[in-house]
């Protein structure tokens, strides 16, 4: 009955809906029960959890949420994935819950915690499956990748419109991307038009795009560090 995001055509917007109604009839089939709770977790007091089953139990607070496995249940999840207060929290770690105890969870919510798994567990996974992830089937595979392939090249880590030349973008960039103390910071004057930041950064091409030394849109260029 609702969803974010774009969807391709009809096609896509009838799939979307099949699948949610698939998801509300299992969900509804797994009888989780809605109780109040004062419990504290890593992320403040619980003002409510979801009763998934004994001993598993996702609690909501002001500001975050995820599931509290009890000590039986948390001793079932595999060493090279489980937290040792067990708890997981919402954004990623929850799928760690759903991969380990699968029938507390929909079709849906499965499938969401395998590629959750795959993108951000990518190691763990294939030592648990005993599968290897092809390229593009993990996004922190992917990053690894891109790290070392382009670990020499200058990576833009901060962007701003250039005020001073019209459909230009002042970027600066370090080597590999790397931020913090020590890091050589270099701008550059890149096309807007060419600006179009991948899956893990631009990249700086030196045939096409030259260091700049000139005024700068950033507020806090004056007296920076710069070669």
């Amino acid at each position: 009955y609702g969803h974010c995001g774009q969807l391709a055509d009809e096609a896509a917007f009838r799939a979307k809906v099949l699948e949610q109604a698939e998801h509300a009839r299992e969900k509804r089939a797994l009888a989780r029960q809605e109780v109040r709770s004062t419990a504290q977790t890593p992320w403040g007091p619980s003002q409510g959890a979801t009763v998934f089953a004994d001993g598993v139990t996702c609690h909501s607070t002001a500001s975050h949420g995820g599931f509290h496995l009890s000590p039986e249940r948390n001793c079932k999840v595999d060493a090279r994935l489980r937290a040792a207060d067990g708890f997981y929290e919402e954004d990623e770690c929850w799928a760690i819950v759903a991969f380990t105890f699968p029938d507390l969870f929909t079709s849906f919510e499965r499938r969401s915690a395998e590629r959750i798994i795959k993108d951000s567990f990518p190691d763990a996974w294939e030592e648990i499956t005993g599968n290897v992830l092809a390229a593009g089937q993990s996004r922190e595979k992917d990053r690894r990748a891109f790290e070392a392939e382009h670990a020499a090249d200058w990576i833009v880590v901060s962007a701003i419109r250039a005020d001073y030349k019209k459909s230009f973008v002042e970027v600066i960039a370090t080597p590999g991307g790397r931020r913090g103390v020590g890091s050589e910071e270099r701008r550059f004057l890149v096309p807007a038009d060419e600006y179009v930041i991948g899956r893990f950064g631009f990249v700086i091409d030196h045939d096409r795009h030259v260091v700049y030394g000139g005024p700068s849109s950033f507020a806090g260029w004056q007296g920076r560090r710069r070669s």
